[in-house]
């Protein structure tokens, strides 16, 4: 099992990033599918979560209205699309399987900052 992020950098307050996993090593289409963060010190937190076909999505409250999860199953990836971003968005963004069971891939770091 493998997970690969991407799309994460520096953008200032109010701006968009769109970040993408590209997952492997198991059967991706019969997985619901989430999106977590983690700031250096503090647990890793649930961020977004869509299910195995996509029919149904969940974000956590600090987000929403402003966070967007998608996949595209055959291409075995999960996106999450941000937008209005905080400087409290700040961390290193990773995904999983919504269980969080497989291992975790190196996520890709998002600095929201002026």
């Amino acid at each position: 099992v493998q997970f690969v992020e991407s799309g994460g950098g520096l953008v200032q307050p109010g701006g968009s990033l769109r970040l993408s996993c590209a997952a492997s090593g198991f059967t991706f289409s019969s997985f619901p599918m989430s999106w977590y963060r983690q700031v250096p010190g503090n647990e890793r937190e649930f961020v977004a979560s869509i299910n195995s076909y996509g029919g149904a999505r969940n974000v956590a409250g600090s987000v929403k209205g402003r966070f967007t999860i998608s996949r595209d199953n055959a291409k075995n990836t999960v996106s999450l699309q941000m937008n209005s971003l905080k400087p409290e968005d700040t961390a290193v963004y990773f995904c999983n399987i919504f269980s969080a069971a497989f291992p975790w891939g190196q996520g890709t770091q998002v600095t929201v900052s002026s």
